[in-house]
């Protein structure tokens, strides 16, 4: 309830041009996941509730699978105007929106209770706001998994020295890629599109990401080895061309809000079981994944908070919550 209210207090705040949409006014929402994975699921249903909560005025039309390009590509073309919506990962919004970064530190999260108690509240409200002054719109967040390590058969990592040269994907993103680089891993930024290929081809050792996306991407059939470690636990969220929300009547954004809000709550519940059932899926699909003491990593990427002054006050904030 605190979030619904905190976002439909920015949208108060909003320089809105009351236009009000036509009957069946199309949108375009952009996804780069696979229709088999939780926030594509999610933004299926998003796009029925707006058009419940719009009586049909709006009609969102949700394009899977990087129909309409992969992260990057979406959240220009959202800024452009291009799309209306799209869904993408806080990692690569930060490049957009700075104060993005301070959730994709490394460790930033000391587990689920503290990091929805940081997005639901007035940090969370007060960086989706930042996004305003990029001309993009953003909603309530939502969850994106927890990071680990996967690598390629004949290359496994039990500790972090087994990280040392190994070339890793990253989003590309500087946090990202510092981190890295602090972990001793040789940080090779590249689109999502193109891990499968690399990852099969040997252009890359290993990956990073959660075990939905593991799963849904098919990595595991090329990158058989999953080390948890934990070390990002960024959101995602959705985003709306702010000029584009900005047209709507207040009826249609507060409409369009709700619609968000819901779906976004929604898909926490299903990724989280998802991710459960991703991790016994790849193990019957012959991965092996291993636990590991993730404390020497966190001693190692402790230089990168200094590294980004800039996000320090929020990331002190953010350990305050704790």
């Amino acid at each position: 309830m605190k979030l619904r209210h905190a976002l439909f207090g920015l949208m108060a705040c909003a320089a809105v041009l009351p236009v009000a949409a036509t009957a069946q006014t199309v949108m375009r929402l952009a996804e780069n996941q696979p229709d088999s994975n939780p926030v594509t699921v999610a933004m299926y249903r998003f796009a029925d509730l707006v058009k419940e909560y719009t009586n049909g005025e709006i009609e969102v039309q949700v394009f899977s699978g990087a129909q309409l390009g992969q992260e990057p590509e979406t959240i220009e073309q959202a800024q452009a105007g291009i799309i209306d919506f799209t869904r993408v990962n806080s990692v690569g919004l930060a490049n957009v929106s700075p104060s993005m970064g301070a959730f994709t530190l490394p460790y930033v999260f000391a587990g689920w209770d503290h990091k929805y108690k940081v997005l639901d509240g007035d940090i969370g409200a007060e960086v989706l706001a930042d996004l305003e002054d990029v001309g993009l719109k953003g909603f309530a967040y939502m969850d994106a998994g927890a990071r680990s390590f996967y690598t390629v058969e004949g290359t496994t990592i039990e500790s972090i020295d087994d990280l040392k040269g190994l070339k890793i994907r990253v989003q590309p993103a500087p946090i990202s890629i510092r981190m890295m680089e602090l972990l001793g891993a040789v940080p090779t930024p590249m689109n999502y599109g193109e891990v499968y290929s690399s990852l099969q081809t040997g252009v890359i050792d290993g990956a990073e990401n959660d075990f939905v996306s593991y799963h849904t991407s098919a990595h595991y059939e090329v990158a058989p080895n999953y080390v948890v470690d934990a070390h990002l636990s960024p959101p995602a969220l959705i985003l709306m061309n702010k000029a584009r929300f900005d047209s709507l009547s207040p009826e249609l954004q507060e409409a369009v809000t709700k619609a968000a809000v819901e779906a976004s709550l929604y898909e926490r519940e299903i990724m989280r079981e998802a991710n459960e059932q991703a991790r016994d899926t790849v193990i019957e699909g012959g991965s092996t994944v291993t636990e590991i003491d993730n404390g020497p990593f966190q001693e190692a990427v402790q230089p990168i908070y200094e590294e980004f002054p800039d996000l320090m006050p929020l990331l002190e904030r953010i350990q305050a919550a704790k």
